[in-house]
């Protein structure tokens, strides 16, 4: 087991209806205390964490070999939705900025994690609906028109769908065009939607109701419970979280695994507030963080 992080005995009980993951461990990971730290996202190979702050401003790398930060943006809005690339060399994020007259607007940037390289891939605007990445090549929807560009001079054949939220409506941009995709239709707010690695199906949350999943075409939905945050795992698998708030305060949390008929197995206990899993792309890891600036990844044995 890596000497960068410390195993912990947390006393999780894995429970649920079913045994949908087979959990090798938890460990803390021991990221710099006294700090405001939330995990945005893990690479796709499982060997560096994404922190940013509750209000998502800036981005610190960890390195989980080395235990090293190295801080990549101060930009507002860099923690919400960042993306990184399959090779885990590069990543894009938000900036959000307000003109004098106090209008919300977000640019999409890119940087090198290695050359320290960035690129302004949109500039800002006030309809930045979605982002995603294929390849080497970014994407994004804004105003409903679909752009992309090369990472570092590099590109792909962009040919997979890109989601977008527009007016609390699910879109989906296909061959360029950008359509209305809202599967359970327009009287409902959709959050975090995202599609399958495979392509073939998206997993969408409708405010008030829960996590839903249904086919690339937006047919056959069906309701997977109550996952907030919900991200794919892997083809068959959902990670998500439950959490329980007083109005005020969230006092109790949990990570859930789904698979696509909506069995759920419980992935961390009681004695651990686990928000916003974020999964590696190998399927292997799931980082999540507490209210407490904690850091905690959940080893899965494939």
């Amino acid at each position: 087991m890596r000497n960068v992080l410390l195993a912990m005995a947390v006393g999780v009980t894995f429970s649920g209806m079913a045994q949908i993951l087979n959990v090798g461990s938890i460990e803390k990971v021991n990221i710099p205390e006294n700090r405001d730290n939330v995990v945005a996202a893990i690479s796709p190979q499982g060997d560096y964490l994404l922190l940013t702050s509750s209000s998502n401003k800036g981005l610190t790398k960890f390195d989980l070999s080395t235990q090293q930060t190295s801080v990549v943006t101060t930009d507002e809005g860099a923690g919400f939705d960042v993306m990184i690339t399959s090779d885990g060399k590069n990543i894009i994020y938000r900036e959000t900025s307000f003109t004098p007259n106090h209008l919300r607007k977000v640019a999409l940037k890119a940087k090198n994690m290695a050359t320290g390289a960035q690129q302004v891939l949109v500039a800002p605007t006030r309809d930045l609906e979605g982002a995603a990445i294929q390849g080497a090549t970014a994407l994004a929807v804004d105003g409903g028109r679909l752009s992309a560009r090369a990472l570092n001079g590099t590109s792909t054949v962009t040919s997979r769908p890109v989601l977008s939220i527009k007016n609390r409506q699910l879109m989906i941009t296909e061959n360029g065009q950008t359509r209305l995709f809202s599967p359970m239709g327009t009287d409902h707010s959709y959050l975090w939607a995202s599609i399958s690695p495979d392509g073939s199906k998206v997993v969408y949350f409708i405010a008030g109701n829960g996590t839903w999943v249904c086919d690339i075409n937006g047919e056959n939905s069906r309701r997977i419970g109550i996952l907030r945050a919900p991200q794919w795992l892997n083809d068959s698998v959902i990670v998500g979280m439950y959490d329980e708030d007083d109005g005020e305060f969230i006092y109790a949390s949990k990570i859930i695994a789904a698979d696509l008929n909506g069995n759920q197995q419980t992935l961390t206990g009681d004695n651990v507030v686990a928000m916003y899993p974020h999964a590696s792309a190998a399927g292997d890891k799931i980082a999540f963080s507490t209210p407490a600036g904690e850091a905690y990844i959940i080893n899965v044995n494939k």
